[in-house]
């Protein structure tokens, strides 16, 4: 039986192309707000991937968190106590001052300076790579995802590992339909199927690329806690988003139509549908082209000599 293609899909995009109908400026603009917690749904992604981490026999020794403040901050004690021995690394661009204390701290006397002199995980210096890269839920919100990708295999060692998750095309369809229905401009900009990132995986570079999914439903108990939800998640980064700013009004017409439009469960409560998608690769030994002369680095010799003799 043949499943039907989801109706929200964007094709992946070539080497430095930005995703079909995403604003990129719109998408840095959110990235850029501070924020005192990870979202819900975001540290719940993290807690399963966490879960994938026994398919890894082999510890790394080091490691990334990419975006930690965004991709869930509650992770970073569980990766510490599955692979203590690992050193871990943040990227600069990454230090992100939270605009309040973590949840249930007193926000008096709060300095966001002592937050700053408190995180003690260092920056990963210059060219230097690691055994892992850890991505949570950052990869649907990226306009060029190639290059990104291409980023990411230069920071991973040789046989070093990366697992990252993202939200899939179904995600949200509920939203989508409302939308739909009511005649107004898209709630969001398209996702990109786990098949395309399997492909994007392999034209980077990467080998052995797995990718699997899941789909997750939450349940609300009115419009107003949806919007909330969603606002902790993300933005409306559709180039063809309504292009104002819109009143009250326009708010009491959409927690309207989210009450009347959306499904609900037994309990009466409304539903969305969120698809994960999970994925991991590894950086391949470097492997000279056959023909009948060839040129090969002294570093990619190395390396390849390095690991033979293991």
């Amino acid at each position: 039986m043949a499943l039907a293609e989801p109706e929200h899909v964007t094709p992946a995009p070539a080497d430095n192309e930005t995703v079909p109908g995403l604003d990129e400026r719109a998408v840095s603009r959110w990235r850029q707000l501070a924020r005192a917690e990870s979202p819900w749904l975001h540290e719940e992604v993290a807690a399963r991937m966490v879960q994938r981490l026994q398919w890894f026999r082999q510890p790394p020794a080091s490691g990334l968190h990419w975006a930690p403040l965004l991709g869930g901050q509650g992770v970073q004690s569980q990766l510490r106590a599955q692979w203590p021995q690992a050193r871990r690394y943040r990227t600069p661009e990454h230090l992100q001052v939270p605009d309040g204390p973590p949840a249930g701290a007193p926000r008096r006397g709060w300095n966001p300076l002592q937050w700053l002199r408190s995180d003690a995980t260092p920056v990963l210096p210059a060219g230097a790579q690691v055994g892992l890269l850890w991505a949570n839920m950052w990869l649907h919100h990226e306009p060029q995802p190639q290059a990104l990708l291409r980023r990411w295999l230069a920071l991973l060692d040789t046989q070093g590992f990366l697992m990252f998750s993202c939200l899939g095309p179904d995600s949200l369809r509920e939203l989508r339909t409302v939308y739909d229905r009511e005649g107004w401009s898209p709630a969001g900009h398209a996702f990109t199927d786990m098949h395309d990132w399997g492909d994007m995986l392999v034209h980077a570079g990467f080998a052995e690329p797995v990718m699997d999914m899941e789909r997750i439903t939450l349940s609300f108990s009115s419009a107003q806690a949806v919007l909330q939800e969603l606002r902790g998640l993300g933005r409306n980064g559709h180039l063809g988003r309504h292009p104002s700013c819109r009143g009250r009004g326009w708010r009491d017409r959409l927690l309207q139509a989210l009450e009347r439009g959306l499904p609900r469960d037994d309990q009466g409560r409304l539903l969305l549908t969120f698809e994960v998608i999970y994925g991991h690769a590894t950086r391949p030994l470097p492997r000279p082209r056959l023909a009948a002369e060839q040129a090969v680095s002294v570093d990619d010799m190395r390396t390849m000599l390095r690991h033979g003799r293991r």
